[in-house]
């Protein structure tokens, strides 16, 4: 698995993160801390700087949950969970119960919900679809969607810059 993400971040740069953290959004189980520790790494001996990897990382995961966003706009919420109880389901680790649970705290708590369910794993990802299916304003859930991301990106990016100097190797940035 590492190779490939590796392979990819290489091969298509700022796009490949953007990519690999797309899909990250959409499939929970690849976690982003892992896509984004390599490119962290990749700053100490490509042209890829921390700033890059910070706005390619947000504009993949903004687009990771716009796409789920629709699923949810476009798809009942009996459909997704019949989608859910099947083979998909099964090969995106998502249950029924998941999707209920995101509902039901999007309902309770409204469109701030977007903000503070994305610093959950796996909630992360389906709470764009109870904001489609609760028809929430895109411009809102897109601003609160990317407030929340760069945040994250932001901290686990310096994280990374403060262990590396803390070892004696600062990138280019920090």
């Amino acid at each position: 698995m590492q190779e490939i993400i590796i392979n990819i971040m290489n091969d298509f740069g700022y796009l490949g993160i953007a990519l690999l953290i797309a899909i990250e959004n959409i499939f929970p189980p690849i976690p982003s801390e892992v896509i984004l520790t390599f490119g962290g790494f990749m700053t100490t001996y490509s042209n890829i700087n921390i700033i890059g990897v910070i706005i390619s990382s947000t504009i993949g995961s903004a687009l990771g949950a716009i796409i789920l966003y629709w699923v949810g706009r476009i798809f009942s919420k009996e459909r997704l969970e019949k989608i859910v109880d099947g083979k998909i389901g099964n090969m995106l680790h998502f249950k029924k119960q998941d999707i209920e649970k995101a509902n039901k705290s999007f309902e309770k708590r409204g469109k701030f919900t977007v903000f503070f369910c994305r610093f959950v794993p796996i909630v992360r990802s389906l709470i764009s679809i109870p904001a489609g299916m609760t028809k929430m304003k895109f411009t809102p859930f897109v601003l609160l969607t990317i407030a929340r991301i760069s945040y994250m990106e932001f901290c686990t990016c310096i994280f990374r810059c403060s262990c590396r100097s803390i070892l004696g190797k600062c990138c280019r940035i920090c």
